[in-house]
């Protein structure tokens, strides 16, 4: 296993739309344990595959908090198959963007079917966090991010933020 680099806004590699997987084998599983242990060190509680570069349909989670034991969920070409009609508003935060949060609202729960990490088809019922967190990371593998959802102007300067920070680190810049 070993930790990949985040992509972090305003890349645009973000706003690609992930391809379904066509084959859960060795390779995957592998790119899946890479994914758990990049999010874990990041430390952060779910994590898209296109957020390392890689566009693929595939996301982990683990909401387990500090101190207790991990509890790591992989899902596969995840789809969402039906969302309440009841909302909930969860103040979310994205590695892509860091230090960065802001208020989502949200469907409050949804069912999604999926591919474990065996290849097996499974569906779940989520609410409350885990409900956010799958909507948040479903949301990367369509090139959509959290700050799609709260309103243009807090979104623009966000976006104005990362791409200045993009900018003063670019290569040959002088840092003080």
């Amino acid at each position: 296993m070993s930790i990949k680099p985040l992509i972090i806004l305003p890349d645009p590699v973000l706003r690609q739309v992930s391809k379904p997987v066509e084959r859960v084998d060795g390779d995957l599983r592998r790119l899946a344990d890479d994914m758990l242990e990049t999010m874990y060190d990041a430390p952060g509680i779910g994590l898209a595959a296109i957020q390392i570069g890689e566009p693929l349909r595939m996301l982990v989670i683990d909401l387990a908090k500090e101190g207790e034991t991990p509890a790591p969920h992989v899902f596969i070409n995840p789809e969402i198959l039906e969302s309440s009609e009841q909302r909930s508003v969860y103040e979310e935060g994205c590695l892509s963007i860091p230090d960065y949060y802001a208020e989502v609202e949200r469907p409050a729960s949804v069912r999604v079917k999926y591919l474990d990490r065996e290849g097996k088809l499974q569906e779940a019922q989520a609410e409350g966090l885990m409900a956010t967190c799958l909507q948040h990371e479903i949301d990367h593998l369509n090139g959509v991010l959290f700050i799609d959802h709260i309103s243009k102007l807090k979104r623009d300067m966000v976006v104005k933020k990362f791409k200045k920070l993009a900018k003063d680190k670019a290569p040959g810049k002088m840092v003080g």
